[in-house]
């Protein structure tokens, strides 16, 4: 049965974290058989852009279906029609949100899993058939370091360092921004992926956060902190080169990542957002 968090514990959205996991045999009651799951994803959400490259790179579209969500939720209080009878069915007498992304199982009609970063992980260990090991035992504390790594240093870093100084820490912020991508931009230097030689968790984690940097937090940042973004040279072009790669072009839309952060987003336009740093959509061309 998938567990719902308590309520003290639930992100500031609303929407409870389920958090079933996919275990190793029967026995588990979530267990990895092809074609009982489905997952729930719409791409414009840069999370639920993050599953969507994984499940391309693992090829499971015929073991695990991805069902793609419109870019926008359908109902007023930020729900998705179609997903309204999984939560329903998940939770007694649900009233939030029904938002993506959804691990759902089809045999009971219920959710497994919200939780994004244990999605990832049961696509990397339980689905991997023939695809690339996105989960390599020896470095699964330093994947995790690294997107713990894009949600602080990088994404809310770029949040804080695009209020446009009206608050004292920005610079900070933006210092921090900056390390870390000075960091990964050396780990760059003499590889194609962060950890070596095939793409891993690390890379769909990593190359998230660049997408979102480029997309929706220049626009509130200035020009002089997107001249200096944008001089890791080594990153932004493995950046692009993910881009074209079809696991990660297949649902990339920058329009609509855009289209979907503006329809809640008060922030101010700041002179950054003339920079585009890298051309993501290139490899549709």
């Amino acid at each position: 049965m998938p567990v719902v968090v308590p309520s003290s514990l639930l992100p500031a959205a609303g929407s409870p974290a389920f958090r079933g996991r996919i275990g190793r045999d029967a026995a588990s009651g979530h267990y990895a058989v092809p074609h009982r799951y489905r997952l729930h994803v719409a791409p414009a959400d840069p999370d639920c852009l993050r599953i969507a490259a994984a499940h391309g790179l693992l090829g499971l579209d015929t073991v695990l279906p991805l069902h793609v969500l419109p870019e926008r939720p359908d109902a007023p209080d930020g729900s998705y029609t179609a997903l309204r009878p999984l939560y329903e069915a998940s939770a007694h007498l649900y009233t939030g949100p029904a938002a993506a992304p959804v691990l759902a199982d089809t045999w009971t009609g219920r959710i497994v899993s919200t939780h994004v970063p244990d999605i990832l992980r049961d696509l990397a260990l339980r689905f991997r058939g023939d695809g690339p090991d996105l989960l390599p035992e020896e470095h699964r504390e330093e994947i995790d370091a690294l997107a713990d790594r894009c949600a602080h240093d990088i994404h809310r870093a770029a949040q804080h360092a695009g209020e446009l100084g009206l608050d004292g820490g920005a610079e900070e912020a933006l210092d921090t921004l900056l390390a870390a991508l000075a960091d990964l931009d050396a780990r760059l230097a003499d590889r194609p992926y962060l950890l070596g030689t095939g793409p891993t968790l690390a890379d769909v984690h990593v190359w998230g956060a660049l997408v979102r940097l480029d997309t929706v937090h220049r626009w509130h940042l200035d020009a002089g902190a997107l001249h200096r973004i944008a001089g890791h040279r080594a990153l932004w072009a493995y950046a692009q080169r993910l881009a074209a790669h079809p696991a990660f072009a297949r649902h990339l839309d920058t329009e609509a990542l855009l289209r979907r952060h503006r329809a809640h987003c008060r922030g101010r336009e700041a002179a950054g957002a003339a920079i585009r740093i890298v051309d993501w959509d290139a490899s549709r061309r």
